[in-house]
């Protein structure tokens, strides 16, 4: 996103139009001792060089930052709030401006046809709480949580590790080159005990950023997800 000047270009470009200096004479004081005159300043014209130089400024102003400025932003923002389970409503709203900035300058507009969509990510920031497990006593959480998609076979797994282990695997339905509807089809209890998901188990996603290191997705209620890939030949099972 743009940063916009205030000034308008036009507000800085008062000066004649001409080159010839403007004669500006002084109000004349009469002495009873000595003659009255009058004395000329000489007030040159901006040169052209110069007003070039002035109308450069504005453009210099609103130039956006770029993507990797925007990724060091939002990792320095999500550092210390534990995958966003130590978030405040506060941190929630800073690193939502930070990344819609981001969104707005990602390389990749049609995600479900790159090929860096695939792989093993791991979530570094969720508003989900389901995800983060806040209910549950820090003990009881998963340490780390990853999400694996394969464009191919349209298919992604969500994983836990220590100390729950639990996944769940996904068909995905594209929407649009971004989005895809998400239809849950077994579950599996410690990684080893298979349930098969309640037909209700469905959902949304939006890719809203990508690139190698980094995806930013979006739920259908609303929840946020920043990810970096960890394995680029992870495959989910089919």
């Amino acid at each position: 996103m743009a940063l916009s000047s205030s000034c308008s270009p036009t507000l800085l470009t008062t000066t004649q139009s001409s080159s010839t200096p403007r004669l500006v004479p002084l109000t004349s004081l009469s002495f009873s001792s000595r003659p009255t005159t009058t004395t000329p300043i000489i007030v040159p014209a901006l040169s052209h060089k110069w007003r070039a130089r002035i109308s450069f400024f504005p453009a210099f102003l609103s130039k956006g930052k770029d993507a990797k400025t925007l990724k060091e932003e939002l990792l320095d923002a999500i550092a210390s709030l534990d995958r966003g389970a130590d978030a405040t409503a506060e941190d929630q709203k800073t690193v939502d401006q930070i990344t819609r900035k981001l969104e707005a300058v990602t390389p990749v507009k049609e995600p479900l046809k790159s090929v860096l969509l695939d792989g093993k990510w791991e979530l570094l920031y969720t508003t989900s709480k389901s995800i983060l497990q806040t209910g549950r006593p820090k003990f009881l959480r998963s340490r780390v949580n990853y999400q694996a998609i394969n464009v191919d076979t349209l298919r992604a797994q969500n994983m836990e590790s220590w100390p729950t282990f639990n996944q769940v695997t996904a068909d995905l339905t594209p929407l649009n080159a971004r989005k895809v509807a998400v239809k849950f089809d077994y579950f599996k209890i410690a990684g080893l005990i298979p349930v098969k998901a309640p037909d209700r188990a469905r959902g949304e996603l939006e890719i809203t950023y990508l690139d190698e290191e980094l995806r930013v997705s979006r739920g259908d209620k609303g929840n946020l997800f920043i990810l970096k890939m960890v394995d680029l030949s992870y495959r989910v099972p089919v």
